[in-house]
């Protein structure tokens, strides 16, 4: 695969090519060449870009550590890691097996999010601290506008329920499909009160789309 475009986009050159490789080679693909996927860069990357995040916050945002916290979660959720990965056309350039490819993996938002979060992850391998917060300055800075605006239905439902002293779960009803391309329905209850249902082909999508049937609900009561 030719990585020298993607390299442009992000402005970065990896001095070790196989790290990108790496970043980039989702499990279906790994599992069907018997090499290693990028589950664990995306482990790092994830922490990488939650200290990237809490560096830039806390000298932004002269506020509590409660909003702080609230932002930055904003910032690195899944909804918001698409964002940036869509900005350089991150999943054009992932290796996916066969079957992946055939279910439509290259639009599925877990798997764009988590190698965004794996290229974070060997930038930071390949260099150090200031050169992957560089990457995060030119990858993620320029659109949190976007990012906070795009409404987070389960911590909506969430404050909602706690307001009034109660407490939420979520409940798996359904699974359906391979593994590869599953889908789930999952419930919200408020205490034992069944509030809402969602479906989605990952557990977050479902649970958001729940707490999203629970809010539309209660706005029409």
């Amino acid at each position: 695969m030719e990585y020298e475009s993607l390299e442009k986009k992000i402005k970065y050159s990896f001095k070790n090519k196989d790290l990108l490789k790496l970043a980039l080679t989702h499990s279906s693909y790994a599992n069907e060449h018997q090499i290693e996927c990028n589950e664990r860069l995306e482990f790092l990357g994830d922490a990488v870009l939650q200290i990237c995040m809490s560096k830039y916050l806390y000298n932004n945002i002269s506020l509590n550590e409660g909003v702080l916290s609230k932002t930055r979660a904003k910032c690195v959720r899944e909804e918001a890691l698409n964002v940036y990965a869509e900005k350089i056309q991150l999943a054009q350039y992932l290796y996916l097996g066969v079957g992946e490819e055939h279910m439509g993996g290259r639009m599925r938002p877990a798997i764009v999010a988590d190698a965004f979060e794996a290229l974070l992850g060997a930038i930071f391998l390949d260099s150090n601290f200031d050169k992957v917060n560089k990457v995060v300055e030119r990858l993620v800075l320029p659109y949190l506008r976007i990012v906070l605006k795009i409404r987070d239905y389960k911590t909506i439902f969430q404050e909602k329920v706690q307001a009034d002293k109660r407490s939420v779960h979520y409940e798996v009803i359904s699974e359906e499909g391979p593994t590869n391309d599953r889908t789930y329905e999952i419930a919200v209850y408020m205490d034992d009160i069944l509030m809402g249902k969602g479906t989605g082909r990952s557990k977050k999508e479902a649970e958001q789309n729940a707490a999203k049937d629970a809010l539309n609900k209660e706005a029409r009561r």
